[in-house]
């Protein structure tokens, strides 16, 4: 799938159908004088539900589909027969989808599931026919109740995407490079900054049989928080990750420095980041001679107390399996 075709952030105009109105209906038949009232109910409106869909992970169907509306409920008839029920719409939306009332901005519901089906606009209940309205005083009601109408309102609908490991870092950080060496991902790579501009996600094969999913969002830079750059726009994808990777360069004039500066940025975007546990990892260590490694280690030392990092280079498959180790054990303690 291209770039331009990873959507995240839709507008929904969405309406449930009408209930139908219930029937004024009289009874008549050869021999029977006063066969009294018979109108049926309506029938109820359709809802509108989201329905959740592992095999989805944009919005981009949903892109220029920006009015649903189910259909409207069945009139009631002779002989007490109900009207139809109208025709229920359902939309299909990847795992991770959030639901929120465009006026009030409030969260509606999640959809997290496989199959997961939840009503988003329930539709208007069908009127009663002019069969419950007779009593001993009124034999020949001729009044009905008329539909209930639908529910209308606008949604938004915005995507957080599902993944185990957050891939965190500045532009050309080898956040990408990682990830085609982990996974079978096959992100965008390329000697310039902002090359990734959407997030990607990979499945990163582990022993016996066992899998995590790790994603990569485009690079944050110094103010993402307040809108620069790309990263802020999609920091919305590693707020459900169990564990954030920030990823520094060997090359980088202060390791500790840039990774305060992320975590920084983390958490003037949401504070419940900072929660999540951290892994640091010093890439394109390949560039790194034993002396100047074991120079730059004591110094994290120092730094990072509490704090694990270990060096990789992707390009060259070093430390790639400890990685992979260590990753495991953090999301399975």
């Amino acid at each position: 799938m291209t770039e331009g075709n990873f959507v995240d952030y839709v507008k929904i105009y969405i309406a449930s159908g009408k209930g139908g109105k219930g029937s004024t209906h009289l009874h008549r038949e050869k021999f029977i004088d006063k066969g009294g009232p018979d109108g049926g109910d309506g029938g109820r409106g359709g809802h509108v539900y989201l329905v959740g869909n592992r095999g989805l992970w944009t919005l981009f169907h949903l892109k220029f589909a920006r009015h649903v509306k189910a259909g409207h409920g069945g009139d009631g008839s002779s002989a007490r027969s109900t009207g139809a029920d109208g025709e229920d719409k359902y939309i299909e939306v990847p795992l991770g989808t959030v639901v929120r009332d465009k006026e009030t901005n409030e969260v509606l519901f999640e959809i997290t599931e496989d199959g997961e089906k939840r009503i988003v606009a329930k539709g208007g209940k069908g009127g009663l026919g002019n069969w419950h309205f007779r009593s001993s005083t009124n034999q020949t009601p001729r009044y009905a109740q008329p539909g209930i109408p639908g529910e209308q309102l606008d949604v938004i609908l915005e995507l957080k995407v599902l993944a185990d490991v957050g891939l965190v870092g500045f532009p050309n950080a080898g956040k990408s490079t990682l990830l085609s060496v982990l996974t079978s991902a096959k992100p965008k790579i390329a000697d310039y900054p902002f090359t990734t501009l959407k997030p990607n996600l990979g499945i990163v094969a582990y022993r016996d049989y066992k899998s995590f999913v790790i994603a990569d969002i485009p690079g944050i830079i110094e103010g993402a928080a307040e809108g620069k750059g790309l990263g802020h726009y999609f920091l919305r994808h590693i707020e459900r990750n169990s564990t954030l990777l920030f990823l520094v360069p060997a090359d980088a004039e202060d390791v500790k420095k840039e990774y305060d500066i992320l975590l920084d940025e983390l958490r003037r975007y949401n504070p419940e980041m900072l929660d999540k546990d951290r892994l640091v990892v010093v890439s394109k260590s390949d560039m790194l001679d034993e002396e100047l490694k074991a120079e730059m280690k004591a110094q994290l030392d120092e730094e990072f107390k509490g704090i694990p990092y270990m060096f990789i280079s992707s390009v060259a498959q070093q430390g790639l399996v400890e990685l992979k180790d260590k990753l495991w054990q953090m999301l399975n303690v």
